[in-house]
């Protein structure tokens, strides 16, 4: 590199490194959760979808979605919606919890047909991922407000459910960030060290 530097030669951005990730991301089950929705009603622009109730169960959480729950739905051509999703869960020990996600909806025009003539579908039949964030003054539930969660749908009827596994963004320290703490420590070791000697 730095003889290509000396012959005024320059690369694109990025090419010294292989294209290939320097982190991943690894998950962990946090919840199934089931939302029984009625049929959507047209407002402007979106597709206003009403929740009346459903059920959440997982290792450490398990209660009731209660209203106020909705999906605001934006339309984005046939077979492909963005949701904007808003909910309530009541933990089975008497907690809230405020949940709230975009998604995106991609479906084949046949799956995408199948799903509005009433057929239950799901997800080997399309694309349909959400991103939630949880909101408590619980402190027993204060943890999901640290978190960043993953849903990928498992089954939808329309206008009767759509049911989601829940995964959460487990927080694993990648080899580059060992490597910079190792640098970061040893900066502070050898500038104490240069400290003691003056």
């Amino acid at each position: 590199m730095l003889a290509l530097a000396v012959f005024g030669v320059s690369l694109p951005f990025g090419a010294a490194s292989a294209q290939s990730p320097t982190t991943s991301v690894e998950t962990e089950y946090l919840m199934t959760l089931e939302g029984i929705c009625e049929p959507g009603q047209p407002m402007g622009q979106r597709l206003v979808v009403n929740c009346t109730g459903g059920s959440v169960h997982g290792p450490k959480i398990n209660g009731t979605v209660i209203p106020p729950t909705g999906d605001w739905l934006v339309p984005l051509g046939e077979g492909h919606l963005r949701l904007d999703v808003r909910g309530t869960i009541k933990t089975d020990d008497g907690e809230l919890i405020l949940f709230e996600y975009y998604g995106v909806l991609s479906f084949p025009k046949e799956a995408f047909d199948r799903a509005l003539k009433g057929e239950v579908v799901t997800a080997k039949d399309g694309y349909f991922i959400t991103a939630p964030i949880f909101t408590t003054a619980s402190k027993k539930y204060a943890w999901l407000t640290q978190i960043q969660a993953v849903g990928k749908m498992t089954s939808v009827k329309v206008g009767k459910f759509v049911k989601y596994d829940i995964l959460k963004q487990a927080s694993a320290v990648s080899e580059s960030d060992h490597e910079f703490e190792l640098r970061r420590l040893l900066h502070r070791r050898s500038a104490g060290t240069f400290r003691s000697l003056r």
